[in-house]
């Protein structure tokens, strides 16, 4: 809970909105650039590498890229990385399952 602690940047890539997305879409395997994202909906190109790039930093996901014309670069997921997901996947799952209680609850904003 420490305002300095070094958990702070890494929580923040991981539980962001495109953080926890393209951990979840990494869980089916190593996918391209454009097939990240095609998958998550809505992310600019700019926040897709954004995202991946602190991911990477922070030892979540792999970069792999081939030197050929046109570029090809490939993302999957560190065993680090696999094991955020699924701690992500969790939290998904279960909102998930609860949206309609949450909605039903929520009041309106003004």
């Amino acid at each position: 809970m420490a305002a300095g602690c070094p958990s702070r940047p890494i929580l923040k890539h991981l539980t962001s909105r495109w953080g926890v997305l393209v951990l979840i879409a990494l869980q089916s395997g190593t996918l391209r650039f454009s097939d990240l994202r095609r998958q998550i909906g809505g992310v600019s190109e700019r926040m897709l590498a954004q995202t991946l790039q602190w991911l990477e930093a922070d030892g979540m996901v792999n970069r792999r890229a081939f030197n050929t014309v046109p570029p090809h670069v490939e993302y999957s997921l560190t065993p680090i990385g696999v094991e955020a997901a699924e701690k992500v996947r969790g939290l998904v799952d279960w909102l998930e399952l609860s949206l309609p209680r949450i909605l039903d609850k929520a009041s309106p904003i003004d």
